[in-house]
């Protein structure tokens, strides 16, 4: 199916939300990651639209989302971004949803199923951020990968990845070949997400999120995994073997936070499964959502 991108607008309190919608039947909504927004989707929603009502937003400080209140002084934090989805769901009129998420999308997932419980089908996962990571996001073995997460707080940060084009280029290829199994999955799209960033102050929007995340991570780095409620909703995990910071290994304790869940591992990916399997993704998605397996 073809889809348009052509932003539409979903207007709540203090956002002006673009989102892209194809499809009809069961509502689902697919939440980005960082370096993206909802052009990731691409790969995705022309398989998925031929059977559902496919909904792909862009985060508050990301894409084409634009805000009408000033940045917050403490970063975009999980709790925010899910408010932000529930707001979103109540201007569409949509009350219980299912949810495909990857890297940011997946605590924002995380955070909504557990204050809206009622309004979650399902959970699909590209990778997942959860809890039961624990110390192992401290761990000195991870640094020379996470040292992201600490440089996106600076308050130049986004000043010096943005003083040029080549500048922006040169550190968005970074995570889209350093990150990727399929090393060339971004090559034909590298522009667009240059473009992209370069745009809306999105680099400093997507850098906020590192800001607003960065107190759930350091209570992980001292405490261990974190005690919260498992999520009861059925959910499905597709893991990119070959994925750097969110390592398989980290899926070990995902029983203690899914009651019923299924894993699987992405044996050709890295860190962004649906686009650089997209048939795999496509077909697994397809499955679940409409409860063939899982």
């Amino acid at each position: 199916m073809t889809i348009d991108w052509t932003a539409r607008t979903a207007e709540t309190a203090e956002l002006s939300i673009r989102y892209t919608r194809a499809g009809s039947g069961t509502p689902v909504v697919f939440l980005h990651g960082w370096p993206e927004w909802r052009r990731s989707w691409l790969h995705t929603l022309p398989a998925l639209s031929a059977h559902f009502d496919c909904i792909a937003p862009d985060f508050r400080g990301f894409g084409e989302t634009l805000s009408k209140v000033p940045r917050p002084a403490d970063g975009t934090p999980p709790q925010l971004l899910a408010k932000d989805l529930r707001d979103f769901l109540d201007v569409l009129g949509l009350d219980r949803v299912a949810l495909v998420s990857h890297d940011v999308g997946s605590f924002v997932a995380q955070q909504f199923a557990l204050a809206w419980p009622e309004r979650v089908s399902r959970l699909f996962f590209f990778n997942c951020a959860y809890p039961g990571v624990g110390k192992r996001w401290g761990d000195h073995s991870l640094f020379p990968e996470t040292w992201y997460q600490q440089f996106h707080q600076k308050d130049f940060a986004a000043a010096l990845v943005g003083s040029s084009r080549d500048a922006c280029r040169i550190y968005f290829r970074h995570f889209l070949t350093h990150w990727t199994h399929q090393k060339h999955a971004f090559e034909p799209y590298l522009e667009e997400w240059v473009d992209n960033f370069l745009s809306n102050g999105n680099i400093q929007g997507g850098f906020d999120w590192y800001v607003g995340v960065n107190r759930f991570r350091r209570r992980m780095m001292q405490d261990g995994a974190l005690p919260v409620p498992a999520i009861a909703a059925p959910t499905y995990f597709l893991w990119g073997a070959h994925d750097p910071v969110l390592k398989f290994e980290f899926t070990d304790k995902l029983a203690d936070y899914f009651t019923r869940h299924t894993l699987e591992k992405a044996d050709g990916a890295g860190h962004f499964v649906h686009f650089e399997v997209p048939d795999l993704a496509n077909a697994r998605l397809g499955a679940f959502l409409a409860g063939e397996i899982g």
